[in-house]
């Protein structure tokens, strides 16, 4: 039988493990544009490229501009109202409405919404009146709630509230009815009451749920705010849009559909800057 050299055998073992080490196994990770990073400025260009866009189709004559005025006629109009002042009565009704509808319609919703959710009485009786009323288009009832409350701001404000409040009531009541059930018996066995429960479990994980909501009820305040103000008001953006399409100069019809992207734009930024504060936690 041939002699086995061990000497060599166990040389030959040891280049394999070294060999073995240094190869490399490449694993692509398929996932990895979950995860990737854009630089913030993409988002401005984009804004920059839509109305570079919009400045080429107004100017090279692809559609009338008499009914699509180019961004620099439209910016060039907004400079002339706002120096003028002539912008400024409407802007500020404006705001006026929809801040104090905005504001009562949240804080109705999120107190209501806490109550649906924490207590099951609240939920019986209270969930199906949110379910039948919640379909009625809101610009709908404004002549009834004019009837009932005048032609004055109060009736505006009115209709703008019921408009946010049904999206605010159905999220919070949503985050507040799954809100971990560990937490709430972990609270409880180390002495929490009611208050203590809504204040430091039940409400800060119901925020992101609420935010949800309030992003949702801004968009929906802007819609209803401008059809309250085509019908029945005399200073505003929804009049002033309203006055101009009425006597054709589109170029102010589009200021004010620029001032109403503005407002969209600074509530979203508010909002998003609150959430960031308040739901640190949710990152």
């Amino acid at each position: 039988m041939a002699e086995v050299n061990v000497k060599e055998i166990k040389v030959d073992v040891e280049k394999i493990k070294m060999n073995a080490l240094d190869t490399k196994i490449i694993v692509k990770n398929k996932a990895a544009f979950l995860d990737k990073k854009i630089p913030n400025y993409v988002s401005v260009l984009g804004v920059l490229g839509l109305l570079l866009l919009w400045q080429i189709v107004s100017k090279s004559g692809l559609v009338n501009e008499f009914t699509l005025p180019a961004p620099t006629t439209v910016l060039s109009t907004a400079w002339e109202l706002i120096t003028s002042g002539a912008l400024w009565p409407e802007i500020s009704a404006s705001l006026y409405r929809i801040g104090m509808g905005y504001a009562v319609g949240c804080i109705l919703g999120i107190v209501i919404g806490i109550v649906l959710g924490f207590s099951k009485l609240g939920e019986k009786i209270g969930i199906p009146i949110i379910n039948i009323l919640y379909p009625i288009p809101k610009i709908a009832i404004l002549p009834l709630i004019m009837l009932w409350l005048g032609i004055g701001e109060i009736s505006k404000i009115t209709v703008i509230s019921l408009a946010v409040f049904f999206p605010i009531v159905y999220n919070t009541y949503t985050g507040v009815s799954q809100t971990n059930r560990l937490l709430l018996n972990v609270a409880i066995t180390f002495g929490a009451t009611k208050f203590d429960l809504i204040k430091k479990v039940i409400f800060p994980s119901a925020l992101p749920m609420i935010f949800a909501g309030m992003r949702i009820s801004a968009g929906v305040s802007l819609l209803i705010l401008v059809s309250a103000e085509m019908i029945a008001a005399q200073h505003g953006i929804g009049s002033f849009i309203l006055k101009n399409a009425d006597l054709l100069v589109i170029s102010k019809v589009l200021v004010g559909v620029l001032v109403l992207c503005i407002i969209g734009g600074l509530f979203n930024f508010v909002l998003a800057k609150l959430e960031s504060k308040f739901v640190h936690w949710k990152s």
